[in-house]
């Protein structure tokens, strides 16, 4: 590989647009490495996630470089692979694919040969050596608690019982209580297959308002709200807008729909701040 790489020398596929990560100056990860919805984000982007070891890097100037973000450089990576966390089909032992890294105060890129990595990434079609990542900079220092934590996401989101995905926020419905300050308010959520969600919050007077998320037509008595950093915590924080949409009481009396709102409030106060650092990946970046 020469230091100036013809177009022809970079599968079309993996030449990709980049856009400016929102983590401020390309703060680098904790010890622990990224949170849960980075990471998340990353994992169930990526169709193959692989633990390698890079071999080589080429940087890329000009046409090749176009859309890198401000204070990065593009590089043409070689890996070997250790092991292959998630991808059907395995993997050939050496893979190329296009990184974009940040680089120090002095326009500096690290030194990546040697690195230890994961990557999450797709196929780039009919080349069996080449990857494309999910992100420009979809390349996370390996960690045992990264590795565990990508694997522990790709197996949950695998799972037959897995939340699906969150799309909106359908109708909401408020149901006074015989005392004053009883009710309950059931808020029903639309997904990507159209899998039944809801969510139900009890109020008790003198008591703190309960909520729980059910996953079935049916909700069960002994439902509770998602542990945070799980998948289910996931898919509700980081898809539910802040505040319960007009549309989902139109039905319901100025009263109630008050009710409903504040009681959409609870849960979105106690599921927490998705707190995403990173652009979320997509086709096109």
């Amino acid at each position: 590989m020469t230091l100036l790489i013809p177009a022809t020398a970079i599968p079309a596929a993996a030449q990709v647009a980049t856009m400016a990560s929102p983590r401020p100056a390309d703060a680098p990860l904790s010890a622990s490495g990224p949170g849960y919805a980075d990471l998340a984000d990353l994992v169930l982007s990526a169709p193959v996630i692989a633990d390698v070891t890079i071999r080589s890097t080429t940087a890329i100037k000009g046409a090749e470089a176009v859309g890198v973000a401000p204070g990065h450089q593009r590089f043409y990576v070689e890996a070997d692979i250790g092991a292959l966390l998630r991808g059907a089909g395995g993997l050939p032992a050496r893979v190329g694919y296009l990184f974009d890294a940040a680089t120090d105060a002095r326009g500096r890129a690290p030194k990546l040969r040697k690195m230890r990595v994961l990557i999450y990434a797709r196929r780039v079609p009919n080349a069996p050596d080449q990857l494309q990542l999910v992100a420009p900079d979809a390349q996370l220092p390996w960690t045992p608690d990264t590795e565990q934590r990508s694997r522990a996401i790709a197996r949950d989101a695998l799972s037959p019982d897995a939340p699906p995905v969150i799309t909106g926020v359908g109708n909401a419905f408020y149901v006074p209580g015989t005392l004053p300050g009883e009710g309950e308010t059931q808020i029903f959520l639309t997904t990507a297959k159209n899998r039944p969600v809801s969510l139900s919050v009890l109020r008790h007077p003198g008591e703190e308002r309960r909520w729980a998320v059910a996953l079935s037509e049916i909700v069960d008595e002994a439902a509770a709200p998602p542990a945070r950093d799980t998948l289910l915590w996931y898919r509700l924080a980081c898809a539910l807008p802040e505040s319960l949409p007009e549309h989902s009481t139109a039905s319901l009396s100025p009263e109630n729909a008050q009710a409903a709102r504040e009681d959409y409030q609870y849960v979105i106060q106690k599921l927490g701040p998705c707190s995403r650092t990173r652009q979320v990946p997509t086709a096109s970046n």
